[in-house]
């Protein structure tokens, strides 16, 4: 699924619509084994994104340096990213308490509905993929590496230097703009997951910004490489990110299960919470994708909404 083109958003519609979508990318990043760029993938922002990183470079630079503002606001798309980044911000600030609460009082019910969202991302996107096989061998290798990746024990015992968060940032970061690999459970892995959600809930500049000016390095190298792949092997690049979605799924099951104790008696009431939650995550993003692209199968037969031009 191609993006629509909202690099230079003018119309409030389209600052709202980024600002909704940067909250989505947010609310998943925050939370273990969820991935925002999943969520930038089908909102159809994704390329665009990796396009408006990779636009930070000697030209940006020259442009600033010649004090040409308003060419180089244009060319590192700045209120793109300025939507985008504040709907980002608001759902990390506003949900680091209220997710770490869930996650910590009732992990299974926040993994159902995190799964949903996933299952819906991979049906939504392969169907509009045209299979040949190199595309359905790349997805078959991003299924297998997500899958070994996302059950590593974590690391015990780790430091919390400003070295070790730094590359922690830098290497979270790069699975955050994965669809399928969390970044936020590479810092989990890592031993640092814990620590830099605390960081965030009391204000902890100094860590925070370790995290944050690594996460910064990692990804302007990283998405030159991905909107590259994308450029020039966009069906096999795009089914191996399928194919990290696909295997994700191993740590929803693996998170949701764990938590399962803290539902107490398993019973029919809690069984039907579950699905329900997982069947409002997948009719969501079935919704979402079905205004973008008026192709869901989940609605297709319901509503043919037409795609909307963007303006």
């Amino acid at each position: 699924m191609r993006d629509q083109d909202l690099s230079q958003p003018r119309t409030p519609r389209q600052f709202l619509r980024l600002y909704l979508t940067g909250l989505a990318i947010g609310a998943a990043d925050v939370v273990p084994g969820v991935s925002g760029g999943t969520m930038a993938f089908i909102l159809g922002v994704y390329s665009t994104l990796l396009n408006a990183i990779k636009s930070f470079n000697f030209k940006a630079l020259r442009l600033l340096l010649s004090a040409r503002i308003g060419e180089l606001l244009r060319h590192i798309s700045f209120f793109f990213l300025l939507a985008l980044g504040a709907g980002i911000l608001t759902a990390v600030l506003a949900l680091a308490n209220a997710l770490g609460n869930a996650l910590e009082q009732q992990p299974t019910l926040v993994y159902a509905f995190f799964g949903g969202l996933i299952a819906a991302s991979i049906i939504s996107v392969t169907l509009m993929l045209r299979w040949n096989l190199m595309a359905a061998l790349a997805l078959i290798v991003g299924a297998l590496f997500a899958y070994w990746l996302v059950a590593l024990p974590e690391l015990a015992d780790a430091d919390h230097s400003f070295p070790t968060l730094f590359f922690s940032g830098a290497v979270a970061i790069c699975a955050m703009i994965l669809p399928g690999i969390s970044g936020s459970f590479i810092l989990l892995i890592l031993g640092q997951y814990k620590f830099v959600l605390d960081a965030v809930r009391a204000l902890d500049f100094d860590s925070v910004a370790a995290v944050a000016l690594g996460a910064l390095v990692g990804i302007l190298a990283f998405s030159r490489l991905l909107s590259w792949l994308l450029k020039r092997y966009y069906t096999t690049t795009v089914a191996a990110l399928v194919g990290f979605m696909i295997g994700s799924l191993r740590r929803i099951w693996i998170e949701g299960e764990r938590g399962l104790s803290k539902l107490g008696a398993l019973g029919a009431g809690e069984i039907a919470l579950i699905v329900g939650l997982f069947i409002a995550g997948f009719v969501l993003v079935s919704f979402i994708d079905h205004l973008q692209s008026g192709r869901n199968p989940l609605f297709v037969r319901l509503w043919r909404a037409q795609p909307k031009e963007a303006a």
